[in-house]
């Protein structure tokens, strides 16, 4: 019979966690684990002092039997400061608890899940663990007071470290209790084990050029120096950078108005004064964030120049994976000449940057993708699946003609416009007139797939792509002529979630998919099963009003600090649901991936697997490019048990820095 340990520990630390990360914070020289507290299958909790004492050494052992589930909230601090301060303990064996809290749609963070739950809220003991942490945990600021020490000891205070030990104690409690409230409905083996994937990839991380990321810095920082300077001149201000006075300043030298200066309306804002024109260029310049993530970068490297920890599992609701430190998941596209930027910037060349690529933020920007590498031995391969959402919604509503376009010729934007303007898919090729369809068909397959109208068309884009704003009603209207199916699965979705609600307990089978409503541990959801078997819940289901006076799910969800209702509809459900199910796509591509031994994922950006491999040692470099990356993209297109008919494809690149084309 399994046995259970509950742990968790408070830690000490030069480096900053928020910024740098985990694995760049539990491997510096100064840290190391101040309390470790513990419960043995849910008994009372022991806190260790580890300032006076060591851990037990039958402890010790079961942190490395397999026959102890190891549970923590956010089990990934606990695991990598164990292993960091010497204490063997395997990923596998560990259950985290903030896992189980977001599988079942829970927000992340132990007060808010707590207030979900409903478990009694202590703000003073919030705020008094803060005020502890801060204390005892972090450096301090020398003082003449405190004799310029930078450390807070256990005896430069012994009341506040054993409350220290009282706050660890307790959240040791409220984890075990948060557990028993939610083992309920169990995280499954499946997403249990990729998990632990998941941890393995972020442990693994990827190599960052420091040369390259240095180097973008300082150059950012003359070019910031440059613009301010030109600023300064043009205006007068003391502080061109602020807001307030920029504002003032450019509503009394033109008639311009302007409510504010964000991103939007400076790129809309037409002064007719040349003089005003020209700072908001240089507005829109300074306001770039081209160098936030060099920054983050740089501050969570590790000394093997690996960056770690930019994944953060079980992200959203629908499983997806969240960015965390560099924020991978909305990086800038490229579309220059990156060879030649990137030499200019390694050699700290912005004059060459500057004549040959004019906006100098702008290139640091699309520089970014490119400070990943691969080590001197390795190479990257990357490989993304193509149309993974398009693909996964077509199959969930047995679209036929969508389907065979994916399994012959993949052109699903000519196969849609096609269809959509009554024009042969052969005329809409490049050089013809018809092939500025093309654009029209491809926003609209990309907009309008989860109930959206001219405002998604919008927010797709289409303004910008040269679509006239009154075209787009009847974008919408012909898009949803041609995908009659996919309308009439947003209105069965909605259905199937209001009929599963109020008919509590009777599971409501929609094709590839099943509704139920589950109740148990006081606790209440709307469940969808996917077709993996994975589930999406929705927290304290319930039938409301929508705007429209119609009925609607209601659920749960945080919004700021509230945990409040909110109403849903089919095309939202249909969203989740086929984003879910293109991440257990995702998922079961990266199992198989790291099972292979051939392909190391070291990270992935939405539907794109950032993988090493190893380096050819003959010269056919580029056949080998080729092979390794037909390969990959056969492990990841290969059949999925529970997606039969699902046509998936992936295209990809090898070469010595991550890109985006």
């Amino acid at each position: 019979m399994a046995h259970h340990l509950s742990i968790d520990i408070e830690t000490f630390s030069t480096v900053n966690l928020g910024d740098s990360g985990l694995y760049r914070y539990s491997s510096d020289p100064s840290f190391k684990i101040l309390l470790f507290g513990y419960s043995v299958d849910f008994g009372p909790v022991n806190v260790i002092d580890l300032t006076k004492e060591s851990i037990p050494d039958n402890i010790v052992m079961m942190l490395d039997d397999p026959n102890y589930i190891k549970h923590a909230y956010n089990a990934a601090f606990e695991i990598t400061c164990l292993n960091a301060d010497g204490y063997k303990t395997p990923v596998e064996q560990w259950r985290d608890t903030m896992l189980q809290g977001s599988y079942l749609g829970y927000p992340m963070g132990l007060a808010k899940l707590g207030k979900a739950l409903g478990l009694p809220q202590d703000k003073q003991k919030d705020a008094t663990g803060k005020a502890l942490i801060k204390y005892f945990s972090v450096p301090c600021k020398a003082t003449k007071k405190n004799g310029g020490r930078t450390v807070n000891l256990p005896q430069h205070d012994p009341d506040k470290w054993q409350l220290y030990i009282e706050y660890n104690r307790q959240d040791v409690v409220t984890e075990m209790a948060i557990y028993q409230k939610l083992i309920a409905f169990p995280v499954p083996d499946d997403v249990q084990a990729q998990w632990v994937t998941d941890y393995k990839i972020n442990s693994r991380g990827i190599m960052i050029d420091t040369k390259l990321v240095q180097e973008a810095i300082k150059i950012d920082d003359r070019h910031r120096e440059t613009l301010m300077q030109k600023a300064i001149e043009i205006t007068g201000l003391s502080n061109p950078n602020s807001r307030d006075q920029l504002l003032n300043w450019i509503n009394e030298n033109s008639n311009a108005a302007l409510p504010n200066l964000t991103k939007a309306t400076v790129a809309n804002a037409i002064t007719g004064n040349s003089v005003v024109d020209d700072l908001l260029t240089l507005r829109k310049e300074l306001s770039k964030s081209s160098v936030t993530k060099y920054a983050a970068m740089a501050a969570s490297v590790g000394k093997d120049h690996r960056v770690r920890g930019l994944l953060q599992f079980y992200g959203a609701s629908t499983g997806r994976w969240a960015g965390r430190l560099v924020q991978v998941q909305n990086l800038p596209r490229t579309y220059i000449n990156l060879g030649p930027a990137r030499h200019y910037v390694r050699t700290g060349n912005m004059a060459a940057l500057k004549l040959f690529y004019g906006d100098v933020s702008d290139t640091l920007s699309q520089l970014i993708r490119t400070a990943f590498i691969a080590p001197e031995d390795k190479l990257l391969c990357v490989s993304d699946f193509s149309a993974i959402e398009a693909r996964v919604l077509a199959w969930l509503v047995n679209e036929e003609w969508k389907l065979e376009i994916f399994r012959t010729t993949g052109k699903i934007y000519e196969a849609t416009a096609s269809r959509m303007f009554g024009v042969p898919a052969e005329k809409i090729v490049k050089g013809n007139p018809e092939y500025k369809l093309r654009q029209k068909g491809k926003v609209a397959e990309l907009a309008l797939g989860y109930q959206g109208g001219s405002a998604a068309l919008i927010h797709m884009g289409a303004l910008e792509q040269g679509i006239p704003e009154e075209e787009l009603p009847s974008i919408v209207r012909m898009w949803r002529n041609t995908n009659k199916t996919i309308c009439d699965f947003w209105n069965a979705v909605n259905t199937a979630a209001i009929t599963a609600t109020l008919n509590g307990g009777l599971a409501y089978k929609l094709d590839k998919l099943v509704f139920t409503y589950e109740k148990d541990n006081g606790m209440d959801f709307l469940t969808i099963k996917l077709p993996s078997g994975r589930k999406l819940f929705y927290p304290g289901a319930h039938i409301g009003t929508n705007q429209f006076g119609r009925d609607a799910l209601v659920f749960k969800t945080f919004v700021g600090n509230a945990w409040v209702d909110e109403s849903t509809y089919g095309g939202k459900l249909v969203e989740n649901i086929t984003q879910a199910v293109a991440r257990d796509c995702l998922a079961e591509a990266l199992e198989k991936l790291e099972a292979s031994h051939e392909f190391k994922p070291l990270m992935h950006i939405h539907d794109e697997v950032v993988m090493e491999i190893n380096r050819p040692k003959r010269p056919e470099v580029f056949r080998y490019d080729s092979e390794m990356l037909h390969r990959a993209i056969k492990i990841m297109c290969s059949p999925i048990p529970w997606a039969a008919g699902l046509p998936l494809n992936a295209d990809g690149f090898v070469g010595e820095y991550y890109r985006k084309e």
